[in-house]
């Protein structure tokens, strides 16, 4: 006898469904042209903060992609450096030059494109110089500069997650949304996005993480499902994180330098 879809099913289909649309009206609704890129707030001025901070972010993209995947991006500032340099892959700078990977001083904190970032992850104090030094190198680095694939990758989160395994003391969790982020080529198993603990992924189209900052992952065709009991949070995809306001202590930075990588 052939079984009926249970009510709650049919509840689930609905509301996953309505939700698609609402943000799939929420993120299209703007022109790049003159969509705000003004700062929110969430990065110390330098003007008044000598110390060397590193932080890391996420925003919505623009169009309806964004009902999907976020893109992301690593903001640095030196000691009594007067500006705030970004490390970040844009896709669309192939178009006119030989890789997207793009190094800038401007705003960190800025909209991308009208979608307000989320603070992924913030350093500040003794040790960050040597961050800071680390990610310069790793971005130089990174493999895939000459290319760009929106869905598994390479692409802006795989560029992040290549600079976050290389400096694993930032100890930050990507969010969900942040497709591409578990692409790491024909490498199947290594070390998670944060630089903790482990990863297998195949291509960044299936996996799994366990670790220390990210909890457990499950990928699937690129959509992440997971939790975190250590930032106790759910993980899901179109609606990323959910949980409690991520919390971050400058005082962190320094035990962050001394720990050493766990794998």
């Amino acid at each position: 006898m052939k079984r009926r879809p249970s009510i709650a099913t049919y509840v689930a289909l609905v509301g996953i469904v309505a939700l698609a649309l609402a943000m799939l009206g929420r993120v299209t609704a703007q022109d790049w042209r003159t969509a705000s890129q003004e700062p929110v707030g969430l990065a110390p001025d330098p003007a008044v903060t000598p110390e060397p901070v590193v932080q890391v972010y996420a925003a919505r993209v623009i169009g309806w992609r964004g009902v999907f995947g976020v893109h992301t991006w690593i903001a640095v500032k030196p000691a009594a450096a007067a500006e705030y340099t970004v490390y970040e892959v844009i896709g669309w700078r192939l178009r006119w030059q030989d890789t997207a990977l793009t190094i800038r001083e401007r705003a960190p904190d800025a909209r991308w494109f009208g979608a307000a970032p989320e603070l992924v992850a913030d350093k500040r104090g003794p040790g960050v110089a040597d961050l800071i030094a680390r990610i310069d190198h790793a971005a130089h680095a990174y493999p895939w500069a000459g290319e760009y694939t929106t869905w598994p990758g390479p692409n802006s989160n795989t560029f992040t997650a290549w600079v976050l395994r290389a400096v694993p003391e930032l100890e930050a969790d990507l969010p969900p949304t942040a497709i591409g982020k578990d692409y790491a080529g024909i490498k199947l198993i290594g070390s998670a996005p944060s630089g903790r603990g482990i990863q297998f992924s195949l291509f960044g189209l299936a996996g799994f993480t366990a670790s220390g900052v990210e909890g457990l992952e499950v990928n699937l065709l690129g959509l992440s499902f997971g939790v975190n009991p250590f930032d106790p949070s759910l993980k899901l995809p179109l609606v990323g994180r959910v949980g409690p306001a991520r919390s971050f202590s400058a005082s962190q930075a320094s035990a962050a330098v001394a720990s050493e990588p766990a794998l």
